[in-house]
């Protein structure tokens, strides 16, 4: 070591050899929120750039998902906050209604109580006091994940400014005939005890069974099949199409409907299809979607045969029964009776569940709220289709279309007491008056609140302007609605995207809520298998954070963030992230021993080597690369180029080219060490978004400056250097090609031997001494025997390995290579020679026996070279 070298490194600022994550990441954190840097001013002059976060439910801690999601829109907002935009991250949590009831009724369990032991304020005040705990802790989770949110701004959807947003926009909706009130059937969930809409039914393929019962007697006798034969107690009619000739005779007859004292009559309709089954259907108005509307057409009246909790209400022998007793107690009955045609068991079919709680969900004709969603449905639509809003990845927009094309109206009432409940009171003559937030509602003998709340995913579909403070008309509204991107997962595309577009539209004059939305997939394991805890392979993200650091975390979940497809993750990939963030700090490590600075102006072209010109050309290049994948989303490839240049370009050939410069010292030293100064500053910048914390630390140590949140995001100054690019491609050639060579000797990697250089033209003088260095040459000396000979771009490495291998031993095992790299080629170009079998074989196996010819060809081009290159026997 030179003492211009020592002189460097003792003036060097003081940073730990290793680098120890949980040293550094809360205490930045907590500094960066001292300081303000997350927060955003509605006053600012600079351009907005605003994402709200999709609000964690309250009801538990921050999974896997959740990191993934959030490591994005943080990577995105750290960006824009260094481009100069006044950026806003929305932070707040949603009140999660049934999910969250569930949660507290559960508690209660275990003291033995329900909800109704403690009434419906003492019940809601429970719950608050679960939210404020459970809240609290998916705060410390996101500030472990170094979420840049302006955390003066948290909103839940349940205060009292977004609870006056929301009985705002139910009013304003009641007056314009969007919302009404309608005895329909809905999903319903005996267990949770409230209807749920269609989007939160799950249906998975089921055993049951299939029974064929008869219906009426003799030739007046027909067979229908169902898989819930409870519902037959509810049958209002049987159904035929009207062009069956089988059941002509009965259309209009009355039969009689078994285990019962009542007859029900055959009607006739075109939903039946008379290829299915019998062609006769049986006909429950009150417990079916299809029957409910062939109902309506006939006029046929609406029987209710269960309670809330799927119990049978039918006087008689199966009264008290639930659901599924009585169905087991009816099929015995009817087979008593004889009227059993057919059983089919297991018949697997598919079934709904409710998603909070899993229970088999019942269809039950209930009286409830709905929201006309036509004309809205029909607005989301059109910003889509007519650019106001894009949709990224774009082959995403059909999924879209499918579904808001064909929406159905919404059920938004639930029988629940946490949530937002229904603005709407009742008279005690059947009054039904709609109360908004300014006014006072109707008091008196009679009047009474209606005891419903509001679907969770109404609240939530006004969550990109109410969180700004509409309906008032503030400051933060105008500066930040509408937001620039919505980050979420394409599994919520229906469930809340599809809300939020109605609402925005319908609230805020048509502007939509976002101008584009940016969907992503879903985190699977390393086998692309759905985590799960019933599987056993759900994670804990704070377990890989406690072990691996944060940036870790982050930066394999960014890195496998391929716009619209699902992400998976392994515990061995949070690991080589580990290892990427030491080698940035190792790297930079090195760079400031070797005296790298940021000060000044960058030395003059003249000044500059070939490798200086070379890095700062792809430096260039990586940014407007970086610019280009940010802008469309491309989290994995902008993480996949900015690993590659910094660990490959920058910190394994950059950094180890210019170490003979600085060992040599003088200005062609101050000079790199300038350059690498750059180049590491930029570097930093660029990976800070996905990578908060370790290039904090080491980029404020390398520049002195205040934080890299409020730094300049890096500029394409438009250098680019081809012939430094050319030049330095061929030293990479020459030293990747001697390196192989020597590995392919089996010579130790700090083995030296002497070698000849041959350097054709004046492109590699300049490298001699890195490209010996780099591959353990020594001079040759006066005994030197070229005893090997590479030709490789331009030049000509003569290497002396008397005494190194056992050339004869060398010499039978490249042979033995050499035959069966041969065999695999002929054996390939048979294959493919051979019409018949390409004519057969799949387009992925060709493909393979290609990519077999290919590398046995470049097998034996590499191998011939490797003998011509053994010393003569």
């Amino acid at each position: 070591m030179t003492d211009n070298t020592q002189q460097q490194q003792a003036a060097t600022p003081d940073l730990p050899t290793q680098y120890v994550p949980a040293d550094v990441e809360g205490e930045l954190y907590e500094r960066w929120v001292e300081r303000g840097y997350f927060e955003a001013d509605e006053h600012s002059e600079k351009p907005p750039y605003t994402i709200v976060i999709p609000p964690p439910n309250v009801t538990g801690s921050l999974h896997l998902g959740h990191a993934f999601e959030h490591t994005l829109i943080d990577a995105l907002t750290r960006r824009k906050r260094m481009q100069g935009y006044e950026t806003l991250w929305q932070p707040g949590m949603d009140h999660a209604g049934i999910a969250t009831q569930n949660v507290v009724e559960r508690e209660l369990a275990k003291e033995g109580k329900s909800r109704h032991d403690l009434g419906r304020e003492a019940f809601i005040e429970r719950v608050w006091k679960w939210k404020n705990e459970s809240g609290g802790q998916i705060s410390g989770q996101m500030r472990r994940l170094g979420d840049g949110v302006a955390w003066s701004r948290e909103r839940f959807t349940m205060d009292e400014g977004l609870s006056r947003a929301v009985q705002t926009v139910f009013k304003k909706m009641y007056d314009d005939e969007l919302i009404y009130r309608a005895e329909r059937i809905i999903n319903w969930c005996p267990r949770c005890l409230t209807a749920i809409s269609d989007i939160e039914v799950e249906y998975s393929d089921d055993d049951g069974e299939l029974v064929s019962m008869k219906y009426g007697e003799g030739e007046d006798s027909l067979v229908v099949a169902t898989t819930r034969a409870e519902t037959m107690l509810g049958d209002t009619a049987v159904a035929v199409h009207p062009d069956d000739e089988r059941y002509q005779h009965l259309v209009g007859k009355q039969i009689k409907l078994p285990l019962t004292d009542r007859t029900i009559p055959v009607v006739a309709d075109a939903h039946v299809d008379p290829e299915f089954g019998t062609g006769a259907v049986k006909v429950t108005p009150a417990h079916d979607p299809n029957d409910f509307e062939i109902g309506r057409r006939h006029d046929l009246p609406s029987l209710t045969v269960m309670d809330e909790r799927a119990v049978i209400t039918v006087p008689g022998p199966f009264e008290g029964l639930d659901r599924l007793e009585a169905r087991a107690a009816i099929v015995a009955a009817l087979r008593a009776e004889g009227r059993i045609v057919a059983e089919k068991r297991p018949y697997v079919h598919s079934v709904g569940h409710c998603s909070r709680c899993k229970t088999t969900v019942e269809p039950r004709l209930s009286m409830q709220w709905w929201v006309k969603v036509g004309p809205l449905a029909q607005a989301a639509g059109d910003a889509v289709r007519d650019g106001q809003v894009k949709i990224h990845p774009q082959e995403m927009e059909k999924r879209y279309f499918d579904w808001v094309d064909d929406l159905r109206d919404w059920c938004i009432s639930r029988q629940l007491w946490w949530g937002h409940r229904i603005p709407i009171w009742y008279g005690p003559d059947g009054e039904i008056v709609c109360v908004g937030p300014d006014q006072e509602p109707p008091s008196g003998e009679g009047w009474h609140q209606e005891t419903d709340v509001l679907d969770t995913w109404f609240s939530s579909g006004l969550w990109p302007f109410s969180t700004l403070g509409w309906p008032e008309q503030t400051d933060s509204l105008a500066k930040f609605y509408p937001n620039s991107v919505l980050v979420t997962g394409y599994d919520i595309l229906f469930f809340w995207v599809a809300r939020m577009m109605m609402f925005g539209l319908y609230a805020m004059d048509g502007t939509p809520p976002f101008h584009t939305i940016a969907l992503h997939g879903m985190v699977r394991d390393q086998f692309g298998k759905k985590m799960s805890k019933s599987f056993g392979n759900a994670v804990n993200p704070l377990d890989w954070m406690d072990a691996y650091g944060s940036d870790a975390l982050r930066f394999t979940l960014a890195r496998g963030a391929n716009p619209g497809v699902d992400v998976p993750i392994g515990e061995d990939w949070v690991q080589g992230s580990r290892n990427f963030a030491n080698k940035i700090w190792n790297a930079t490590r090195f760079a400031l021993m070797n005296g790298a600075t940021v000060e000044g102006e960058l030395p003059a072209a003249e000044e500059l080597s070939a490798t200086d010109r070379w890095v700062l050309s792809r430096l260039n290049t990586v940014v407007a690369e970086a610019d280009a994948y940010y802008e469309d989303y491309q989290f994995a490839k902008v993480s996949d180029a900015l690993f590659h240049f910094a660990w490959d370009e920058v910190f394994d050939w950059y950094v180890e080219l210019s170490k003979t410069t600085f060992m040599g010292g003088g200005r062609p030293a101050e000079v790199s060490a300038r350059v690498l100064g750059e180049v590491l500053d930029t570097t930093l910048r660029l990976l800070h978004p996905v990578m908060p914390f370790v290039t904090e630390t080491l980029w404020t140590t390398l520049t002195g400056q205040e934080s890299l949140v409020i730094a300049d995001w890096p500029a394409d100054s438009g250098f680019r250097d081809t012939a430094a690019e050319a030049e330095i491609e061929q030293v990479q050639q020459v030293i990747t090609e001697v390196r192989r060579f020597r590995s392919d000797q089996g010579l130790q990697p700090g083995q030296k031997v002497p070698a000849r250089l041959t350097l054709e033209g004046t492109a590699f003088a300049p490298h001699e001494a890195a490209i010996r260095q780099l591959l353990r040459l020594t001079p040759e000396g006066e005994a030197f025997q070229a005893t090997a000979s590479l030709p490789v771009s331009g030049a000509t490495v003569a290497l002396d390995l008397s005494g190194t291998i056992d050339v004869e031993a060398e010499r039978k095992r490249l042979a033995k290579d050499l035959a069966n790299a041969e065999k695999e080629k002929a054996a390939a170009e048979a294959k493919l020679g051979n019409e018949a079998f390409l004519a057969k074989a799949p387009d992925k196996v060709v493909d393979k026996i290609r990519g077999r010819l290919t590398k046995a060809e470049a097998d034996i081009e590499r191998i011939t070279a490797q003998l011509a290159a053994l010393p003569a026997a």
